[in-house]
């Protein structure tokens, strides 16, 4: 087992037991994370949907199936890149995470990217970007341009949810051209 993997086991267990935010009262399970080792890029979201608590697993409903497919546009399979959440606890009724809730994960998901050492993270989101560069809001207008997190100096590239894209296909292009951007950056 190599030293990443062992870092990230422990880094599990720890989520398992916590009990940091009222969300772990109402998960069946937390949701760590998954994916290569040694990914080149991470895809974040905010934190984990009906599916995902119940299968433990990051962005396996519909969302995650279109996940799947804007990794393949990028030349990429599931399997290539790191997958996690802001939040490791699903909120109850699938509402958008409040900060005290995101705070409490933030070191987690931080631990976690700082052992891969991705070199482009994929904010999908709104509330994902907010919490990975402190900024709020306007995946609008920030879709598809970089962005710098300084301390870990990852490049942060915004892009619509795939929940999102589900609901208003209008973002499609703009997301597309997005991830296009960071399959070139991975060139």
């Amino acid at each position: 087992m190599s030293s990443k993997q062992k870092r990230l086991d422990i880094l599990n267990s720890e989520v398992t037991k916590c009990q940091s935010c009222r969300l772990s009262e109402s998960r069946t399970q937390t949701v760590f994370g998954e994916g290569s080792l040694d990914a080149k890029v991470a895809f974040i979201g905010e934190a984990p949907g009906a599916t995902e608590d119940e299968t433990g697993r990051p962005f396996v409903g519909r969302a995650g199936k279109l996940l799947d497919n804007m990794i393949a546009s990028m030349g990429l399979k599931r399997e290539d890149v790191y997958i996690a959440n802001i939040c490791k606890c699903r909120p109850p009724g699938n509402r958008k995470p409040t900060k005290d809730e995101m705070d409490a994960c933030i070191p987690y998901l931080s631990n976690q990217l700082r052992t891969i050492q991705p070199k482009v993270i994929v904010a999908l989101g709104n509330t994902a970007l907010g919490g990975l560069t402190g900024k709020d809001g306007g995946i609008v207008k920030r879709c598809g341009e970089w962005e710098w997190e300084i301390d870990n100096n990852w490049m942060i590239m915004p892009c619509y949810h795939p929940s999102a894209l589900l609901r208003n296909p209008n973002w499609k292009e703009p997301a597309w051209n997005a991830l296009q951007k960071v399959a070139k950056e991975l060139l």
